[in-house]
């Protein structure tokens, strides 16, 4: 007699307009640095993805210590985006993403528009790697003025010059540290974009109030966790609602399965957990059976049936960004 498979349930896969991904949870980028680190940790089989650490053309050492304190809700990091460079990257990592059965996304960063086409060059053909994140928005270098997603025409020109270097599919990650991030979303894709990641993490400050010194080595650094997650909501539901057909990826603060459905039913396709690894590293395999439960107890067959679902009101407010 042969058993029947048992019944799982509702599907996890989902399609972001090309891109199909196991489940909709991925490890945030900085998490779980190419997935070689937390394989013995994680059955990487039973998530969406991991985005990489961000890559930069050169090895960067990164910000002085103490780059981490806990907030209320939260946390603090200043990382400097410390990574080998792109050369360091492909000889420690290369072999294990092209074999590691799980959707890699490798995330670039740089200082010039140059330098995420350089590394773009050396990356867009590593087998195994399914997507480019860019990341043009990260709080925790040391020249602040040159985070591009703060311009929609740096933004653009980014994305424009990666986007001519590869046919992988391009997500921009954008900063909510701007007035209008609908306007740097629209200009992103039009620079060829395939989708967006919302959100980094928001640049904080904290000061120990017995030392009188900053938490932080750097001073300042970008805050995570369940603290930022309305404003994350917030921004996927504000691009989504102007951009309802390119794919965004929700990210901030996600600790549980309600949370992922959270950002799906604001617009998110998927979603990409971060600070909760810290404390508990199955987060992503629990949130995405827990997405599976919501799912089969709403009868709807899979994540694509939340996304944009949410009920509003008759008469929707207008934005605080455009009401003054």
């Amino acid at each position: 007699m042969v058993s029947e498979a048992p019944d799982l349930g509702p599907s996890l896969s989902v399609d972001l307009n090309g891109l199909t991904l196991p489940t909709p949870v991925l490890a945030a980028s900085g998490c779980f640095n190419s997935g070689q680190e937390m394989a013995d940790l994680v059955d990487l089989q039973r998530i969406g993805g991991v985005v990489t650490k961000s890559v930069t053309l050169h090895p960067t050492k990164g910000l002085p210590v103490p780059r981490m304190a806990e907030t209320p809700s939260g946390m603090l990091n200043a990382i400097g985006l410390q990574n080998p460079g792109v050369e360091g990257f492909l000889a420690k990592d290369a072999d294990f993403i092209a074999s590691a059965g799980v959707p890699v996304i490798v995330s670039i960063a740089g200082n010039r528009v140059e330098e995420f086409a350089q590394v773009m060059m050396r990356l867009g053909n590593l087998r195994g790697v399914v997507a480019i994140e860019a990341n043009i928005s990260c709080p925790n270098v040391q020249r602040r003025n040159q985070v591009f997603a703060c311009n929609p025409g740096d933004a653009a020109e980014v994305v424009g010059a990666m986007s001519r270097l590869t046919r992988l599919p391009i997500f921009a990650k954008l900063t909510a540290d701007v007035t209008n991030i609908v306007t740097v979303a629209e200009a992103c894709v039009r620079a060829g974009a395939h989708g967006l990641s919302l959100i980094n993490t928001l640049l904080g400050m904290a000061v120990d109030p017995e030392t009188f010194r900053p938490r932080l080595g750097a001073v300042t650094g970008g805050l995570s966790g369940p603290a930022i997650r309305p404003v994350a909501v917030r921004c996927v539901y504000q691009v989504a609602q102007a951009l309802p057909d390119v794919p965004i990826i929700g990210i901030g603060g996600i600790v549980n399965a309600a949370d992922a459905v959270e950002f799906m039913l604001a617009g998110a396709w998927a979603v990409q957990i971060g600070t909760a690894n810290f404390f508990d590293p199955g987060a992503l395999v629990d949130v995405g059976e827990g997405i599976r439960q919501v799912l089969a107890r709403k009868g709807l067959s899979s994540p694509a049936d939340l996304r944009g679902k949410i009920e509003l009101p008759d008469r929707v407010p207008e934005p605080a960004y455009r009401s003054g």
